[in-house]
């Protein structure tokens, strides 16, 4: 699937949620050609235990960690949407905003957060649920639907049709993924992904799903990210 894609879209939280949980298979797909686009739609401003950090400053310096993160990966464009950390909201407000990404970028394949809480606190953020279900309500039916959004077809975005929508990925990929976790020095120092990512990869090999078997064992595969695929329709095509 990874050399068929020819643009790619992930929507997520916060910045560095996309190397964090993406970030081998983000290289991947730029190394096979593909152009991959973030969007970010909170801008970061809560992530820190500091008490001399500012909620502007930190979400600026998140900001421009993203964007040093994003281009060792090869990916050019990140758009940030700006609502606050820890208070985004599955609103129209914030539908119509992501669908304005989706029909701008019409990816072919569109990686995104799940959005059902899980036992690992980590990765079951409130914001990483919303997202990824603010994403999958506007990858099916808004973002293909004309009378969604009026204001989006006076800014000259078309609907697009979506075909696949893979979720949030677990696990690690060594190489550019140590380098693009470093880049992240904004975020909370406390947390060991950002103090010790080294540790934190060799930690992801040994995620293990309920079948007893880690998933990069079950690929034969060193290390391995794990997603959920889903398709929106049988066509085999993705977006137009």
């Amino acid at each position: 699937m990874v050399k068929r894609v020819e643009r790619v879209l992930v929507i997520v939280a916060h910045p560095d949620d996309a190397e964090s949980w993406a970030g081998g298979t983000i290289a991947k797909l730029v190394q096979n050609g593909a152009q991959v686009a973030y969007c970010v739609v909170t801008n970061g401003d809560k992530g820190s235990g500091d008490r001399s950090m500012t909620p502007e400053r930190l979400a600026a310096t998140r900001q421009a960690e993203q964007r040093d993160a994003a281009r060792v990966l090869g990916v050019e464009t990140v758009d940030f949407l700006g609502f606050p950390d820890c208070e985004v909201e599955n609103t129209r407000q914030t539908r119509m905003a992501v669908t304005a990404a989706i029909r701008r970028h019409r990816p072919d394949l569109l990686l995104t957060q799940d959005p059902n809480r899980t036992k690992l606190l980590g990765a079951s953020h409130r914001d990483h649920r919303v997202v990824g279900e603010i994403a999958l309500d506007c990858i099916y039916p808004l973002a293909r639907a004309h009378l969604a959004f009026p204001e989006l077809l006076n800014q000259g975005l078309e609907p697009t049709h979506g075909q696949r929508s893979p979720l949030d990925g677990l696990g690690g990929s060594f190489g550019p993924r140590r380098r693009h976790l470093r880049d992240h020095r904004g975020q909370d120092r406390r947390v060991g992904l950002l103090r010790e990512p080294d540790a934190r990869l060799r930690g992801a090999r040994q995620e293990r799903p309920r079948t007893g078997r880690s998933t990069r064992q079950t690929c034969g595969l060193r290390y391995a990210e794990v997603f959920a695929r889903m398709v929106i329709d049988g066509s085999g095509r993705g977006f137009p």
